[in-house]
C-alpha cells in the first residue's frame, strides 16, 4: 500500500514467541486455575509488550524520508523480552562491589515438599525466610571461622528447566571477611584459595535455622491455610524437612582479572534480575495446543533435551514464578550492602586495591555495542539519521483496525 511505502514498523520477533502462548490461552488458563488481579496484571503485560496498545513513537530518517514506527515495552520483570537494559546496568553497578579476591558462588535448595505450602498463597513469608535462613548461616560461619563480615550478594530462583517449583537461593561470597583487631583496626582475614567452609556443616545449619523459622511463623499463625496449603500439619512437615540432608552446593569463582569468575557469576545472576523462568529463544515449536521448549538435563550430565506441554500447563508453570507484588529477588548483605560502603572502601585499602572508577554505561553506547551499529543510523539508505518525530499512545479499537487495513504490523520493537 501507499502509506506502507513510506512507513514500517520495526520488528524484531523471535520466530517463536511466549506472548503468543498466552495470547491464545490465557483466558482458558484463568477459567481452569483462577488468577489475582497482580497475575491478570503480569499477564497482560505480557500480552500487550511491544504492540500498539502500549503506544510508541515515530522517527524519520533526515536523509531518505523514511518514517519508522516503534512500540513500547512493558518492562515487566516476568515478561521474557524486557529486561535487557535494565540488567546492562544492574550488572554495571555490581561489578563496583568485586574485589580482586576469590569468590564462592553457593546454593541453598529447599526441600520439595516444602511446596505445597509456597503454593498455598504463603510464597512472601517463605521467601524471605529463605533469604533470612541462608545469611544469617553465612554470617554465622563468617564470624566463626574468619572472625569478621562477609560480602554477600543473594538472588532467589524458584525454578528448574522444566519450570516445576524449585526453590533455592544463589548467593556470590567474598573468599574472607573484614574484622578488627584487638586495638579496634580494621583487618583483613582471606579464606583458603578453594575452601571457605565445611559446606556440609553449612547445609545443617542452614536446614536447622530454616525449620525452626518456619515453625515460628506457624507459632505465631502468619502461614495462611488457603488451596493446596490448606489442612498442611505444619508441625509435621518441619519434622519431615528436619530428617532429610538439605542440598547446598558451593564453588569457587575466582578473581575476575584471571578468568572473570565473580563477573560470570553476577552474569548468571543477572540473566533473571528483570526475567522469570523461560526466554523466548527456548522455544522449539508452537503447534496446536503442544508448545515444545529446550532443556538441559541435569541428572542427565546436563544433556539438552526437548519437553512438550500442553499450552495451558505451559502457562501454569510459567505463573507459578510470578513474584508478589514489589518482591526483591536480588539483596545484598554485610561488605556489599549500601550501609557498609565505608567497610568496603577499608577492605580496598587492605588489600591495596584502587577505587572502581564509576560506571560509564550508556543506553546508545549499550544499543551500538549489541547491534553493531549505532542505533540513530537508518536501517535503508544507512547514511541517514533518524530524528524523532513524536510519540502516540496506545492504538486501539478503530485506530488498530484502521492501521491492520493499512498493511501496518501492530506488533514491534520496544520503543520505550
Amino acid at each position: 500500500m501507499l502509506l506502507k511505502a513510506f512507513v514500517t514498523v520495526e520488528t524484531q520477533r523471535p520466530e517463536w514467541d511466549i506472548a503468543d502462548i498466552f495470547r491464545k490461552y490465557w483466558r482458558e488458563y484463568r477459567q481452569r486455575y483462577g488468577a489475582d488481579p497482580w497475575q491478570e496484571q503480569v499477564a497482560r503485560h505480557i500480552m500487550d509488550c511491544r504492540t500498539a496498545k502500549l503506544g510508541g513513537y515515530a522517527r524519520q530518517c533526515d536523509n531518505c524520508g523514511k518514517i519508522l514506527v516503534a512500540y513500547c515495552a512493558c518492562r515487566d520483570r516476568h515478561c521474557p523480552k524486557c529486561g535487557a537494559w535494565a540488567r546492562a546496568q544492574w550488572l554495571a553497578q555490581q561489578e563496583q562491589l568485586l574485589l580482586p579476591i576469590p569468590y564462592f558462588h553457593i546454593v541453598f535448595t529447599t526441600d520439595h515438599a516444602l511446596n505445597v505450602l509456597v503454593a498455598g498463597g504463603n510464597e512472601r513469608v517463605i521467601y524471605d525466610l529463605l533469604f533470612r535462613a541462608a545469611t544469617e548461616t553465612l554470617k554465622e560461619y563468617g564470624q566463626r571461622e574468619l572472625g569478621g563480615e562477609l560480602g554477600i550478594t543473594a538472588v532467589l530462583h524458584t525454578w528448574g528447566q522444566q519450570l516445576p517449583r524449585h526453590i533455592h537461593l544463589h548467593t556470590l561470597v567474598t573468599g574472607g571477611a573484614l574484622g578488627r583487631t584487638a586495638d579496634g583496626r580494621y583487618r583483613w582475614q582471606a579464606s583458603k584459595a578453594n575452601y571457605l567452609f565445611d559446606i556440609v556443616a553449612v547445609a545443617a545449619t542452614f536446614r536447622d535455622t530454616f525449620c525452626e523459622g518456619l515453625l515460628a511463623l506457624h507459632q505465631q499463625e502468619q502461614l495462611v491455610a488457603y488451596g493446596s496449603a490448606a489442612g498442611v500439619d505444619v508441625p509435621a512437615l518441619v519434622a519431615e524437612l528436619r530428617a532429610k540432608k538439605w542440598e547446598v552446593f558451593a564453588r569457587v569463582a575466582r578473581d575476575r582479572a584471571t578468568d572473570g569468575g565473580a563477573a560470570k557469576v553476577l552474569d548468571y545472576f543477572g540473566r533473571y534480575v528483570n526475567r522469570v523462568a523461560i526466554a523466548n529463544y527456548r522455544i522449539v515449536q508452537l503447534q496446536g495446543r503442544q508448545v515444545s521448549f529446550r532443556y538441559y538435563d541435569n541428572p542427565d550430565g546436563g544433556q539438552e533435551k526437548v519437553l512438550t506441554l500442553d499450552a495451558v500447563e505451559f502457562i501454569r508453570r510459567f505463573m507459578q514464578h510470578v513474584l508478589p507484588p514489589g518482591y526483591m529477588r536480588i539483596r545484598h548483605y554485610g561488605l556489599h550492602h549500601n550501609r557498609k560502603r565505608a567497610q568496603l572502601a577499608a577492605t580496598r585499602a587492605l588489600l591495596k586495591a584502587p577505587e572502581p572508577p564509576p560506571p560509564t554505561l550508556t543506553l546508545h553506547g549499550w544499543l551500538t555495542e549489541i547491534l553493531g551499529v549505532d542505533p540513530r543510523q537508518c536501517p535503508y539508505c544507512e547514511t541517514g539519521e533518524l530524528v524523532r518525530l513524536g510519540e502516540f499512545g496506545p492504538v486501539t479499537g478503530w485506530k488498530a483496525i484502521g492501521m491492520r487495513l493499512l498493511g501496518l504490523d501492530l506488533r514491534g520493537r520496544a520503543a520505550c
